[in-house]
């Protein structure tokens, strides 16, 4: 038996004003209906003298602490594993907490089961936002008391492309290439990194228009300087931050963000300058261990309840066949 019209009409416009409030709680929109992310409780960066980080030992050891499907902690987490720093920096890695709305720590560490938990510990207010990633200095010379090193993932990477590293790690931020790598920050960051979520977060069609536009305009972007730029990277031949700071929205794409937030007007394949870059990127030592395909769809489909109200969890090709296949020829 069908339903009535005027029943499922009611219905639709019943369930759109519930979806407009769940969606101001999860992601607060201008009257135009585009994503703006809210301001981060951010802390400044201070970061022990490079001698006192190698003197630690086990106990005393900073923690980075990261989450698997945040792309912001990602970068953090490829620097780690490029500059092979766990001799001097150990990670942490939390885990989402669906439920309760936040990220777990399993096993609890300095009697913290969860980063809202840790960063109280730290002496962070309770209404201080717990977000990864973070650095934890869990015994800071001055005091002996745990402190939160910094959290705002930019200033993160950037400490850590300067953190003591055994000798042959690759250096990510030489001082000739800052300026193209900060060009490429200001370019990427709000039309790419976050234009993925301004698509996926769009309360209004034209807003989702106007994302979709910025972002794929941006790729082309991209494509183009690969092409162009004479070199394998972003900023020529060397490997860089500006690199490591595109990687992880592009890796996530075909599992999370075409899907779920609609990045869809282009495949990725229709750019092969940047399929290539993105295959290179994937084959680098240590990254592949970094990209955990299955964490990303259990968070992204399982925790966004109003892009994803079923719950249900899509299947998804391997990664590594995935980002590895020879791409369609392009028109």
């Amino acid at each position: 038996m069908a339903v009535p019209p005027l029943i499922v009409a009611t219905a639709r416009a019943g369930w759109h004003w519930q979806w407009q409030r769940l969606m101001q709680g999860l992601a607060p929109a201008d009257a135009e209906g585009h994503y703006r992310r809210p301001a981060s409780d951010r802390r400044d960066m201070v970061l022990p003298e490079a001698s006192d980080l190698l003197a630690r030992n086990d106990e005393t050891r900073a923690r980075l602490i990261i989450g698997r499907s945040c792309p912001w902690a990602h970068r953090t987490w490829l620097i780690h594993q490029l500059r092979q720093l766990q001799p001097s920096l150990e990670l942490v890695i939390a885990k989402a907490d669906h439920l309760k709305g936040r990220w777990s720590l399993e096993p609890a560490w300095l009697g913290c089961d969860s980063l809202q938990a840790l960063y109280q510990h730290c002496g962070c207010s309770p209404r201080h936002r717990a977000t990864v990633p973070a650095l934890i200095d869990p015994c800071q010379s001055a005091t002996h008391e745990p402190a939160l090193l910094g959290n705002d993932s930019a200033e993160l990477s950037l400490a850590l492309a300067r953190w003591p590293a055994p000798q042959g790690a690759p250096d990510l931020a030489p001082e000739p290439l800052l300026e193209s790598i900060e060009i490429w920050q200001q370019r990427l960051q709000p039309a790419v990194n976050d234009g993925v979520y301004r698509c996926g977060f769009a309360r209004s069609q034209q807003a989702y228009q106007d994302a979709s536009e910025a972002l794929f305009q941006a790729l082309k972007t991209v494509e183009s300087a690969l092409k162009t730029g004479g070199g394998s990277w972003l900023c020529g031949e060397q490997l860089t931050l500006a690199d490591v700071r595109l990687f992880p929205t592009l890796i996530r794409w075909e599992m999370v963000y075409a899907p779920l937030f609609g990045c869809t007007a282009h495949p990725l394949w229709t750019l092969p300058a940047l399929w290539e870059w993105r295959q290179r990127f994937f084959q680098l030592p240590g990254v592949a261990a970094t990209c955990d395909a299955h964490a990303w769809r259990q968070d992204y489909f399982g925790a966004l309840f109003p892009l994803n109200p079923g719950g249900i969890i899509p299947a998804g090709e391997d990664l590594s066949r995935l980002v590895m296949a020879q791409p369609p020829t392009c028109p």
